[in-house]
């Protein structure tokens, strides 16, 4: 492989399944997509039948809390080695450009190899790659046991780069009908459409490379950011799939240490994760927020009395007459103080946090939920997507919707240089449909 290591990044070598394939049933929504809807996923099983297939080799994590999930790991593994003595790929060396087009939106990517040497998930990273979010350390083992010893990799990793004149990804889009077409097809469940064009021409490839040094360079980075002389430079934020690449690094540290050969492991394709890169500004590119739900509160446990006491006369909490006020609350709210919607089988309403301590709604909440479930106020606390999911699984007797506002994605960068990571689960790159689809592996062994 090909690779740059300034900027972090390595030029893929890329398997695609073999002509022929039905796309339509081999490309499934990221494993962590409608975690609390296995309906989705039958749905998905259903519709895949005995045909080749992502699904076969990636773990829905609705399932995470099944009985045996070693059973689970042993058949994703045999289906990788059975596909691979099938001769179900072909390799592609080069870039593939993406566009992933929902409704009347079309979102651009770049496949592309980025360097875990240049990678750090911790608080405090100053890396060329960082965290955008918290990471949720208790989430990588059950991640590790998935991707360790398996000979491929499926990425649904989405890194953002900050290139407000589109310099990255924009020729490539003016220059699509000269490269070669390697997919076409319509993604199930109605998640819009997915093309995928390889780069191979040397000039688009020497501007990929030249354009993200540019980004890079430390004077350019400075100047964008007005920051001060010698602040280390951020080049990729995390924008999806944050434990995901937090895995793979934690599996090539672990390599790295048990390799004998200190200097033979640094060529080892362990080194580098496959990824889609995407411009924050990316017209189609949209925050949406991450609700919360709690599941099965406890009897004893009245949450708003809760939330009185840990906000300690800082909280106030209005009921309301439906979804649709409480949004309006929720989404409007101005600065001063924080407005969180409840969604409960008794109805809606808004809790107000007056004299915030963090700058987001999800940042208020989320220390007084850490706390919540420390001390065992619900069964379980899921993260979701859209309205729809929040309103009925909050509805549900005996659970809570926690509605929150979207956050701004222009400032993201500049958050995450000065203020470090936000709280985990602050924002989503759009609905749960509208994720990203495993499509393209690579060879790990």
């Amino acid at each position: 492989m090909r690779t740059y290591e300034s900027i972090a990044l390595g030029i893929p070598e890329i398997l695609l399944p073999k002509k022929g394939t039905d796309l339509a049933k081999w490309a499934v929504i990221a494993c962590d997509q409608f975690t609390s809807e296995p309906d989705y996923w039958r749905m998905v099983s259903v519709l895949v039948g005995r045909a080749p297939s992502t699904l076969n080799l990636i773990f829905p994590e609705v399932y995470l809390g099944e009985k045996n999930p070693e059973a689970r790991i042993a058949r994703i593994r045999e289906h990788m080695a059975r596909y691979i003595d099938q001769g179900l790929f072909v390799e592609k060396e080069g870039f593939i450009y993406i566009e992933r087009k929902v409704g009347d939106h079309v979102r651009k990517g770049l496949m592309a190899c980025l360097d875990l040497e240049h990678y750090d998930f911790r608080k405090g990273s100053i890396s060329l790659i960082r965290a955008s979010e918290g990471t949720i350390l208790e989430r990588i083992p059950p991640r590790v046991k998935i991707r360790e010893g398996a000979p491929i990799e499926l990425p649904h990793i989405m890194v953002l780069i900050d290139d407000p004149d589109n310099t990255v990804i924009g020729p490539l889009t003016q220059a699509k009908e000269q490269l070669e077409k390697l997919y076409d097809f319509e993604l199930m469940m109605g998640s819009g459409h997915l093309k995928g064009y390889r780069v191979t021409d040397q000039p688009l490839e020497s501007g990929i490379i030249n354009n993200l040094k540019t980004l890079a360079y430390s004077a350019n980075f400075l100047k964008r950011y007005n920051l001060r002389p010698g602040t280390p430079v951020l080049l990729f934020a995390m924008g999806d799939g944050n434990h995901s690449l937090a895995t793979a690094k934690t599996i090539w540290e672990k390599t790295k240490e048990n390799a004998p050969d200190k200097a033979e492991i640094m060529n080892s394709p362990l080194r580098y994760a496959l990824v889609e890169l995407v411009n924050l500004h990316d017209d189609a590119l949209i925050f949406e927020p991450i609700h919360r739900v709690l599941f099965e509160v406890a009897v004893s446990k009245d949450v708003v009395q809760e939330m009185y006491a840990y906000y300690k006369g800082r909280c106030t909490y209005t009921g309301l007459a439906g979804f649709d006020e409480m949004k309006s609350e929720v989404d409007g709210q101005k600065e001063g103080s924080h407005k969180i919607g409840v969604i409960t089988a008794s109805g809606f309403g808004i809790v107000e946090v007056k004299q915030p301590e963090s700058n987001l709604p999800v940042g208020t909440l989320q220390p007084f939920l850490d706390a919540f479930m420390k001390n065992k106020g619900a069964k379980e606390i899921d993260y979701v997507h859209g309205s729809e999911p929040v309103i009925q699984l909050g509805k549900k007797s005996g659970n809570m919707g926690l509605y929150l506002p979207a956050m701004g994605k222009t400032d993201l960068f500049k958050t995450v240089i000065l203020d470090g990571v936000l709280p985990r689960k602050t924002f989503s790159m759009g609905e749960a449909s509208e994720k990203r689809f495993y499509m393209e592996a690579r060879k790990l062994s």
